[in-house]
């Protein structure tokens, strides 16, 4: 594939629209299996739709080096190292092969562990493909990150269209439940990956280079590190599987689900961090962080207003947690500012810039300091969560909820001070505070009307409410704000090159 220059702006806003527009295919998706699968599960006394975030938690210990190669293989490629992206996928490949074994020995013990019946083991089985499925994005993303990052938003559309019509088909004709929805799930990434593979078919032709890996798993050292520190953090969602009770999980699964939408606009940034690997350029950092903040700070603004109604998209049976997705909500704001700090991080760290990689300077860079933040962040999480959880939440599925959701959202703010004092450090950056106080204001406006209007309780007007909240914000802020306003030309513009 030949290299070109990354069009931030462009590739930034196809990967956004294409989230947006997976905002109603994963809705749909989501719907179907809410409505299907929040019946109980025989011999396991929680509903089918607990196991099935039951099912994506555990997997997620399988895939913890998913992410480690692609790491160090975007780098190479980004600085024109030959071979370097047919190296990463097929050493990603052999790593998830060892994964995927270890998943399909342990699954048993874990499932009898957790008390849940073995009638559901091969549910779980099946489930190890996408460990597979999971080392292979990660790697093919991180190929195209380096070169095209537009083509991860093409690819997600293909992705997200395959998982409703698979869903449609086997959780509601079939009336596969469980089974159906893991099925849809996995095979959707099919013609996504055949995609991907399509576009990388000159990368493909290159020699493998066998000293890249011995350099990538030099580095790996302090991405396992990180994402270690990562699962750790993420047993709270165990804890809340196990003490919660029934719908606990199911919960803040559901409102971590409608929530998902404000991280999507970190995406706006996905090509910064290629960007500032080949030239590191403070002005690249502005610009991405006005992009981030014109649609997040509006999105977290209408999630809190309307966090009744959206609570009720995906089922009836949490009317209660609209505090729980507030919360959420906020979290998920402060996770996007956290992402763009850390892509801000990993752009004008140069420890790995002569392609050969030191343990000693890796445990002297700012990139350690960052990987070391889940440790914090589970040093404060999961003590906390276990004595809450253990005596004034067990069992109660609301409170066990809304105590998880507060306690994840105090740690991850902490830890994004700590991050943002690091990132300063770094390299000097202008933050345009009055272009952000434009978007607060207009998202105010937009947030104050929301509130005080009446909430729907169907899903087709709360959609219909979301689009007025959203036309008000957009009125606004192409009235109070020029660059807004020159927005639409400037991507027509970038739509039409070459």
């Amino acid at each position: 594939m030949e290299k070109k220059d990354i069009r931030m702006e462009y590739s930034g806003f196809v990967i956004f629209a294409a989230k947006m527009v997976s905002v109603v295919s994963g809705l749909v998706f989501a719907y179907m299996v809410a409505r299907e699968l929040l019946v109980p599960a025989p011999g396991t006394g929680k509903t089918y739709y607990d196991l099935w975030f039951n099912v994506n938690d555990l997997t997620g210990y399988f895939t913890l080096m998913a992410g480690v190669l692609p790491f160090w293989a975007m780098r190479f490629a980004t600085r024109g190292k030959e071979g370097s992206i047919k190296t990463g996928i097929l050493a990603n490949l052999t790593i998830s092969g060892i994964a995927t074994l270890t998943y399909l020995l342990l699954i048993p013990l874990i499932t009898t562990a957790l008390g849940i019946s073995q009638a559901y083991l091969g549910v779980y089985f099946v489930v190890a493909i996408l460990i597979l499925e999971t080392y292979f994005m990660s790697i093919l993303e991180a190929s195209l990150q380096a070169r095209m990052p537009q083509a991860i938003g093409y690819g997600l559309i293909v992705q997200q269209i395959a998982r409703v019509i698979l869903g449609y088909v086997l959780i509601i004709n079939f009336h596969l439940l469980l089974l159906g929805a893991v099925i849809a799930n996995l095979a959707a990434y099919a013609p996504q990956i055949f995609y991907y593979l399509k576009l990388l078919a000159q990368e493909l032709k290159q020699r493998i280079k066998r000293e890249y890996i011995t350099e990538w798993l030099k580095g790996s050292l302090v991405n396992i590190y990180n994402v270690v520190g990562n699962q750790i953090a993420s047993y709270i969602f165990i804890m809340l599987f196990t003490y919660g009770g029934e719908n606990a999980r199911g919960e803040l699964g559901a409102g971590a689900t409608i929530v998902n939408v404000i991280t999507y606009s970190s995406f706006l940034a996905y090509a910064l961090y290629p960007k500032l690997l080949a030239e590191r350029k403070s002005e690249h950092i502005t610009t991405a962080l006005k992009m981030v903040l014109m649609f997040a700070i509006p999105l977290t603004a209408g999630a809190i207003a309307l966090s009744d109604s959206y609570i009720r998209i995906l089922t009836d049976k949490y009317t209660d947690a609209g505090p729980v997705l507030i919360v959420l909500a906020m979290d998920s704001f402060v996770a996007v500012i956290s992402s763009f700090y850390s892509t801000v991080l990993f752009g004008v760290e140069n420890v790995d810039e002569g392609a050969q990689l030191s343990l000693r300077q890796l445990a002297k860079s700012r990139l350690f300091l960052v990987f070391s933040l889940p440790y914090l962040h589970s040093l404060i999480t999961i003590p906390t969560a276990f004595y809450l959880l253990s005596n004034y939440a067990r069992n109660q599925p609301f409170q066990a909820a809304l105590c998880v959701s507060i306690i994840n959202a105090v740690a991850r703010f902490t830890t994004f001070l700590i991050l943002y004092i690091i990132v300063r450090k770094m390299i000097k950056m202008h933050i345009p505070w009055k272009i952000i106080a434009k978007y607060v204001l207009a998202a105010a406006v937009m947030g104050a009307i929301l509130y005080v209007i009446p909430h729907p309780t169907r899903t087709y007007m709360i959609l219909a409410e979301t689009a007025f909240g959203g036309l008000i914000y957009l009125l606004v802020i192409m009235a109070i704000d020029k660059e807004a306003r020159a927005l639409p030309k400037s991507m027509l513009k970038e739509l039409k090159r070459r």
